[in-house]
């Protein structure tokens, strides 16, 4: 299992990117995004509502005392940095993990992050934290679930190179 958590949500500056960062992680094969900083119930029923009309049984639960939530973890924390090693010089070990957290920043990291995690870069150049992820879950998935359907979905994109296909509760 693969959880992701947004460390540091603050509105309004993060609503759109924590967003993202939920709907990526979602996309790409993530279980569930815990999230800390400032509690966003709109966030988390936007989200809710995606996952209704396409289908699968992810997540998003709000935490208010991260480092808690993090040291108590029985799982490996991935956390991505541009501070990190390389992620293509780690990515075999960290298949090897059944389940982790992959942590992903807002605001300013703590220190203490670093310590109880395996930090990887995506790069060392300034980049969104949505890019960061949707990188490493595609490299840890191997992209298996870019065009996977989701149980329950009600509505499914028909792929199509001309024209825009879709079934909504099983009718084109």
């Amino acid at each position: 299992m693969i959880g992701v958590f947004r460390l540091g949500h603050r509105l309004p500056r993060d609503e759109r990117i924590t967003t993202h960062v939920a709907l990526t992680a979602r996309a790409l094969g993530a279980s569930y995004m815990a999230y800390s900083g400032t509690h966003d119930p709109g966030m988390e029923e936007s989200v809710q509502k995606v996952v209704e009309r396409w289908g699968g049984d992810f997540k998003v639960f709000y935490v208010p005392r991260p480092m808690k939530y993090l040291k108590e973890l029985t799982v490996p924390i991935v956390h991505l940095t541009m501070y990190g090693a390389p992620f293509q010089e780690k990515m075999e070990e960290i298949k090897g993990f059944k389940d982790m957290v992959v942590v992903v920043g807002g605001e300013k990291v703590p220190g203490e992050v670093y310590q109880i995690s395996h930090n990887i870069s995506i790069g060392n150049q300034p980049h969104s934290e949505v890019a960061a992820l949707a990188i490493f879950l595609y490299e840890l998935t191997g992209g298996k679930y870019l065009y996977a359907k989701r149980p329950g979905a009600k509505i499914e994109v028909i792929p199509s190179e001309n024209k825009k296909l879709i079934k909504i509760d099983g009718e084109e």
